[in-house]
């Protein structure tokens, strides 16, 4: 079994695994380039995704986040932290944003179309990445809203599933529509002939719904609390000898999220401090 597993990303990581080469002697300004909007999916009148070019040496690792923006009419940019959501081996780079009516960015960032120029920065950073993480059987990722998007990038990455026997993508929404993103990357993942199988047998999508009537319903924080996403999941609960956990989204489920991993015994990690759990702290308006 695991010798076929190893073929199969032997295969994977040769047919889409592409990691760019930047030259070191070339001159790298700080300033951000202009990538042009290659698609935009408006999935509710909240939420939208879009894809642009991505630059030959831009590179960085999934679950990390970059600086997005646009000009402004002062010829200035206005740039916000996002989180890549296409994974590394990608050509083109793909984003997952609220829309904020008053947003400074976001409310114009939500009307570009196919053709457009937007802005993008020079540096990924964030701590959403595996090397933050000490090894472990079962990887966790918690999310809510947008804070899916880094875990779109990490589901996909093959290092994923190298490192982990199972991994759990949970998605918290308030309405059943905003789930339609997380339930296609997953799906598309698992139906692509070339990469799928990496996480056929090994990925699972849960999801829940706060406000609407749902397969599973409640916040990710309650459902950890009565034990029903590991009944459902048929897992059994947090360990730290086994457990590991990535942790996205607003700032209060963050907050409890990391008190009940602590409840539990998993220690916070970071890239110079890899332990039990990581969560990230950059937001967009």
């Amino acid at each position: 079994m695991q010798k076929n597993m190893e073929n199969s990303f032997a295969s994977a990581l040769a047919l889409r695994y592409n990691r760019r080469k930047i030259d070191k002697d070339s001159p790298m300004s700080n300033a951000p380039s202009e990538e042009k909007v290659l698609s935009v999916e408006h999935y509710t009148d909240r939420l939208f995704k879009f894809t642009c070019t991505r630059p030959q040496s831009f590179r960085f690792r999934s679950g990390e986040f970059i600086m997005i923006g646009l000009p402004q009419e002062n010829g200035k940019p206005l740039l916000r932290a996002y989180s890549v959501a296409s994974p590394n081996w990608a050509d083109t780079l793909e984003f997952y944003s609220i829309k904020v009516a008053d947003g400074p960015l976001t409310s114009k960032l939500q009307k570009i179309t196919e053709g457009d120029m937007v802005l993008l920065g020079k540096k990924p950073v964030g701590t959403l990445v595996l090397d933050a993480l000490k090894p472990g059987k079962r990887l966790y990722m918690f999310s809510t809203g947008t804070g899916f998007a880094p875990f779109a990038s990490l589901l996909r990455d093959p290092e994923t599933y190298e490192k982990f026997d199972e991994v759990i993508v949970t998605h918290s929404c308030r309405e059943v529509a905003e789930l339609a993103y997380s339930r296609a990357t997953v799906d598309g993942f698992l139906n692509d002939p070339e990469i799928g199988e990496l996480g056929r047998g090994k990925l699972k999508l849960y999801q829940s719904c706060t406000r609407e009537a749902f397969d599973h319903e409640g916040r990710i924080t309650e459902l950890i609390r009565s034990g029903a996403l590991f009944d459902d999941l048929g897992v059994p609960k947090l360990d730290p000898a086994t457990d590991r956990a990535m942790i996205c989204g607003s700032i209060d489920m963050t907050k409890e999220l990391k008190g009940l991993m602590e409840e539990h015994g998993l220690r916070e990690g970071a890239n110079s401090d890899p332990a039990d759990f990581v969560i990230e702290r950059a937001f967009v308006d």
